[in-house]
Formats: C-alpha cells, sequence, structure tokens
C-alpha cells in the first residue's frame, strides 16, 4: 500500500472511525447502526477517505463491500493505534478518580478573608495531592474560558451557563467601632452619624442603594472600593458602615447597632462549569464546601 506520497491533506479521525466501523460490523448497514449515522454518511466518509489515501479501500460487490488489499493493509495498521488510544483513555479515566492535582479557585476578597481561608487549610489537610491556587477578584472569572475551575460568589442571579448550589446567606447589619461610639453617643437619628460606604464600583449592591435612600450623601465621610476596607474604615472610627456580617463580627472592637436585615442579604453560591462537575478533584472540592458552608454559622441558612 503506497499511501504516504498520495496522501494530500490530512486524515479526518471522523472518516477513520467510520472505516473502523464497516471493518468491525461487516457491513454499511452494520456500521451505520453501530455509530448511530445513517447509511449515507458511512458511503460519504468511506469515499473522503479514499480520495485522502488516493487508494481505493474496499471492493463494491453484490454482496457487500470487502476489503481490498490496500484496506486490509490499513486496517491492521489502525489496530495498534485504536489500541493506543483505548489504552490512554483508560489510563486517564484512572488518573480523573485520583482527587489530585490544581484547583483554581476564585471568589471575592470578602469572602476569602472572612468565609473561605479556614475551609481551604481543612480541605488541604483532607486531600494533600490537591493544590488550590486562589484568585480573589470582585468580578466574575470566566469558567466557560477556563480562567477558573470554581466559584464561590455572592449574587441573587448567578449565571445561568454555570452549575452549582446556594449554600447559604451572607448578612449585613450596620456596625460603629467602640471608640466612634464612646466619641459621638449612640443616636437615634442616622444623620448625626458619619457614614463609610460603598464607592461607586459597588453601587449595584444592596447596602449601597439602601444608602442612597436613607442616608444624606452630606453624611457620607469616606467611599470605598472594598467591602474589607470598608470594616477597616469603620474599625479606625471614620464612622459607622453597613458591614458584613462574618467580617464585622470578627472584630471585638465594633458594636453591632441593629439586628442584620434580610433585604440586604446576598446568596452564596459554589458554581463550576457543568463540563468540569464530574472531575474528581472538581466534585470532592465542590463537595467539601458544600458541605461545611451549609453549617457555617457565619452564614444565615
Amino acid at each position: 500500500m503506497k499511501t504516504s506520497a498520495a496522501i494530500t491533506r490530512p486524515l479526518s479521525w471522523d472518516d477513520v472511525q467510520v472505516f473502523l466501523g464497516v471493518v468491525q460490523q461487516g457491513s454499511i448497514a452494520g456500521a451505520a447502526r453501530a455509530l448511530g449515522v445513517n447509511h449515507s454518511t458511512v458511503l460519504r466518509r468511506i469515499g473522503s477517505l479514499e480520495d485522502t489515501l488516493a487508494t481505493r479501500l474496499f471492493d463494491r460487490l453484490p454482496s457487500g463491500y470487502a476489503l481490498t488489499s490496500s484496506g486490509n493493509d490499513f486496517a491492521d495498521r489502525l489496530a495498534g493505534m485504536v489500541e493506543q488510544m483505548e489504552a490512554a483513555h483508560r489510563h486517564l479515566m484512572g488518573l480523573d478518580v485520583e482527587v489530585k492535582g490544581i484547583i483554581r479557585l476564585t471568589s471575592t476578597d470578602t469572602l476569602v478573608q472572612g468565609v473561605l481561608m479556614p475551609l481551604l487549610a481543612r480541605f488541604r489537610a483532607a486531600y494533600p495531592g490537591v493544590q488550590v491556587q486562589v484568585v480573589m477578584n470582585n468580578t466574575l472569572l470566566s469558567l466557560t474560558k477556563r480562567e477558573a475551575d470554581v466559584a464561590v460568589r455572592g449574587s441573587n442571579r448567578p449565571p445561568e451557563n454555570l452549575v452549582g448550589r446556594r449554600v447559604g446567606d451572607i448578612q449585613t447589619a450596620l456596625y460603629a467601632s467602640r471608640a466612634y461610639l464612646k466619641e459621638v453617643g449612640r443616636r437615634t437619628n442616622l444623620d448625626e452619624y458619619a457614614w463609610v460606604a460603598p464607592d461607586e464600583g459597588l453601587s449595584h449592591l444592596e447596602q449601597a442603594k439602601w444608602l442612597s435612600k436613607h442616608v444624606d450623601p452630606t453624611r457620607i465621610a469616606l467611599r470605598v472600593d472594598s467591602l474589607v476596607g470598608m470594616v477597616d474604615a469603620v474599625h479606625s472610627g471614620v464612622g459607622v458602615g453597613l458591614l458584613l456580617c462574618p467580617l464585622a463580627d470578627a472584630r471585638p472592637e465594633l458594636v453591632q447597632l441593629a439586628p442584620p436585615d434580610p433585604q440586604l442579604n446576598t446568596r452564596i453560591w459554589i458554581l463550576t462549569h457543568p463540563d468540569l462537575k464530574q472531575v474528581a478533584r472538581i466534585r470532592a472540592f465542590t463537595q467539601f464546601l458544600f458541605d461545611a458552608l451549609s453549617q457555617d454559622p457565619r452564614l444565615a441558612h
């Protein structure tokens, strides 16, 4: 069989699969049934492969298709390649059931600092073969483009192209530092306080919308583009602020002035791409986070 010099275009794996189907099934009709395609597709693929190889692979006989000598030679050469591909597939599947490798996690600085970091330490202890890479970013990296494998996000409208589970809500309440309260005293009129507020980049947050409705803009002493930064500002005595409870409650110097308002709650989701949900390390990681966060007292359930 002299095909190497005659090949004018790359082999199509689809054409080769159809050829192997005819060889294994012994007929065009059998190959079509096994491959889930129609009769004409099999004929077209065989014709395409013969054109690419510039040789006839089958004799068209009244009793059916029979391999030519070139076809027999080509089938013999493919047999070893198919066995290697199947062996590689079994090897990769075996690797995939092991919980090891790299997981790229994206989340906000708020959730990483306020909730996730202790859990990541526990996961690492349970699965030492996994390396977690954390990307703290307040914009959702594209899981579709594989910029990250897993996202833990606060959102009341998660992206529809991702799969995931809601684990609870993160609450928001009004806080002040003990030093600030000692200086100005407790006030019943909110406009008597100086305020720490999110900046325009966080205007989509519920607490930003609440502030725009209930607080005189002239009372805002400081705007910050980070919810973690807002906690630092209130802790330093700049004024009062609507802070995330897991972050504020971790600061003994901060005092909660009113109970959390359910209207300010943000739903927390564990998200991944549908193509990744059955990967062993991703499945183990997302299940671990779900179990831990579903019971986490820092979240509302």
